[in-house]
């Protein structure tokens, strides 16, 4: 080798520069194109999964607006049934208790019952059972009751469909008489037909007002006056459901363990002989709001 100077032209200098070069930055422009793809496919699929729901929704809220107007026409059905109310007579029972005297049942049990002429809307509809009024609530209805828990889930009182569904009675509950625990079931509706307005007994205003406190419920055989012991909300179960009990033991626990979940205290006595009315409804998807009350007055028909 010489000693001559050795140099590179600046052609070289690009060439070799060139050469070595990160292999990855020629790709550069086409990696930047296929991101762009990806990204547009994400934001598009996005979007049409977002008008999906849109979609949905308002299909939701149409049906759930026309089922809101059917129920609302059953009103006039409801209509043709003869409500009064009843003062105390021969066939008149009074449900011993040893409650308190300064306990609200003293008073409850001098109160009227409503006695409710079902016949027009039996012609309506033979599942046409009874009707109940809960004080301190829009509940006013005729109830009714067929061979399962889930025809009236979907069907109003003349059986046409409706999501809105109606009150109804459980099926394994006795047609003719009261068994240990009787159960009403609706939907609770947010514009508070149905059950919605049964929301209000987890409010300090409604359990702190002992006006509200009673149920009264009419039937073909009899009208009776129920005293509230129990309110509550609770994930979805089915242990407070029970209606079959051996003995009045078996059945007092059950009633106590009802008693124990409530809100307030009502200062309510149990006993083994006494007979319940449950109502039960949705609170959201995943909760339900309970309603226990104590048969205190009876009256033949």
């Amino acid at each position: 080798m010489n000693d001559e100077e050795f140099y590179l032209s600046d052609e070289d200098l690009r060439l070799l520069k060139k050469e070595f070069e990160p292999r990855s930055s020629k790709n550069t422009p086409q990696k930047k194109k296929i991101r762009l793809k990806v990204k547009n496919l994400m934001l598009l699929i996005t979007f049409l999964a977002l008008l999906i729901i849109l979609i949905i929704s308002i299909i939701k809220v149409i049906a759930w607006h026309n089922d809101s107007k059917e129920t609302k026409k059953q009103e006039k059905i409801i209509e043709k049934a003869d409500t009064k109310e009843v003062m105390d007579n021969d066939q008149t029972e009074v449900i011993e208790s040893d409650e308190d005297k300064a306990n609200p049942y003293w008073d409850y049990i001098k109160m009227n019952l409503i006695d409710v002429d079902l016949s027009e809307l039996k012609k309506i509809n033979s599942d046409v059972s009874g009707w109940i009024s809960v004080n301190g609530t829009n509940i006013n209805y005729p109830f009714v009751q067929t061979t399962d828990n889930k025809y009236y889930l979907k069907h109003s009182l003349d059986k046409s469909y409706n999501e809105a569904g109606w009150v109804f009675k459980d099926y394994r509950n006795s047609k003719t008489s009261y068994d240990k625990n009787n159960i009403l079931y609706a939907h609770g509706r947010v514009d508070t037909t149905m059950f919605g307005s049964l929301k209000n007994i987890l409010k300090s205003n409604w359990y702190e007002n002992e006006n509200n406190h009673v149920i009264k419920t009419s039937n073909e055989y009899e009208n009776s006056l129920w005293q509230v012991f129990s309110v509550y909300k609770i994930n979805t179960t089915s242990d407070y459901l029970q209606t079959k009990f051996n003995t009045d033991d078996e059945f007092l626990s059950f009633a106590n363990m009802l008693k124990e979940r409530s809100y307030y205290d009502f200062k309510v006595t149990l006993q083994g002989s006494d007979k319940i009315l449950t109502l039960s409804t949705c609170y959201n998807s995943k909760q339900r709001v309970v309603m226990h009350a104590k048969l205190i007055k009876t009256q033949k028909k």
